[in-house]
């Protein structure tokens, strides 16, 4: 039989206890999916799992901000990254909120008529790029969602990476969603749940709370900040897969990443037979769509496990995240 997964066997869904199967539950409740291959993928891990639960949650569905905002900026995250996955889950999310027209111009390839709508995913693209997303000029959203925006894109530079590394590119078998009346219909299935108001704070429970202190003040003191702290924290585990050495050599090359899709000849890239793992840390943090059944192959061999393999590629992806996020720590939010 297919499968959405390239390089795990995760547990059926089903067979989930205890903080895995209440993230289940909250995601069909509060996402309207019951066992998205987006987020199986991470239950080897269950910490990574509600962490990135609760960051998507508390910033795209409860959080501050209209949510056909956030999910135009979670499309344009999305287009940035390459990620057709979440390009085509968004573009469903979209018809969801009943802003069909704009979906449907964007999954053509066109931008939306709307001013608003279009410096939205304008600004979701420009995300990629440390920095950029904090410019000099107004933000295209209210100061006071700034929390709920900011959250959302940096979620999805998490679940893209994670999504293009350990998932094959079909939402749907056959690619149906790529047939407008599929798209269509399957927004329209979810419309009563995105339309429905969520408290914040209820994926909190799931967590490793953080320590006072370390959710970032960006969130101005919304549970989307308790959220990231306990993603960052249940991530950046993963460095204990490379020696120390290697570790500083993969935080030394994200310190100099600009944004950039990595050239045909992945320059910077150790080869798999020489650092298979740091190759794979570096190219799940610039280029998750360039990972190769060698790759893994290299790097797992018999010792390793699904749950190794989920906080190698968790961890570089985080270390883009974290890239990105560092930028919006040194710039007070404005309107």
């Amino acid at each position: 039989m297919s499968t959405s997964f390239r390089y795990t066997e995760p547990l059926p869904p089903k067979a989930a206890t205890g903080r895995t199967a209440e993230v289940y539950r909250q995601l069909s409740h509060d996402f309207g999916i019951d066992e998205p291959a987006t987020f199986v993928v991470l239950s080897a891990v269950p910490e990574l799992l509600a962490a990135t639960w609760a960051l998507m949650r508390e910033s795209l569905i409860a959080g501050p901000g209209v949510r056909t905002g956030k999910e135009l900026a979670a499309l344009g995250v999305s287009l940035a990254n390459k990620c057709p996955f979440c390009v085509d889950a968004h573009t469903v999310l979209l018809h969801a909120t009943g802003d069909h027209a704009v979906a449907e111009r964007i999954a053509q390839g066109h931008e939306p008529h709307d001013e608003e709508h279009a410096r939205v995913l304008a600004w979701g693209r420009r995300t990629r790029v440390p920095g950029a997303a904090l410019g000099d000029g107004p933000l295209p959203f209210p100061r006071v969602d700034a929390p709920g925006y900011l959250g959302t894109a940096l979620a999805f530079h998490f679940i893209n990476r994670v999504v293009s590394a350990l998932l094959t590119e079909k939402m749907l078998p056959c690619n149906l969603q790529r047939f407008r009346a599929v798209r269509s219909v399957a927004g329209r299935t979810l419309a009563r749940t995105v339309r429905r108001a969520a408290a914040p704070g209820e994926s909190l429970a799931l967590l490793d709370r953080p320590d006072a202190g370390e959710a970032p003040a960006w969130a101005g003191g919304t549970a989307v900040g308790d959220a990231y702290a306990a993603l960052l924290r249940a991530a950046m585990v993963g460095a204990d897969l490379l020696d120390v050495d290697d570790q500083d050599l993969v935080e030394e090359v994200l310190q100099d990443w600009d944004g950039d899709h990595l050239p045909l000849g992945l320059p910077g890239i150790p080869g798999r037979d020489e650092q298979p793992g740091v190759r794979l840390v570096l190219l799940a943090a610039l280029a998750p769509y360039r990972i190769t059944d060698e790759d893994v192959t290299a790097w797992r061999g018999p010792q390793r496990t699904d749950g190794d393999l989920v906080r190698l590629v968790s961890y570089g992806a985080f270390l883009a995240v974290d890239r990105i996020e560092s930028a919006f720590t040194h710039r007070a939010v404005r309107s």
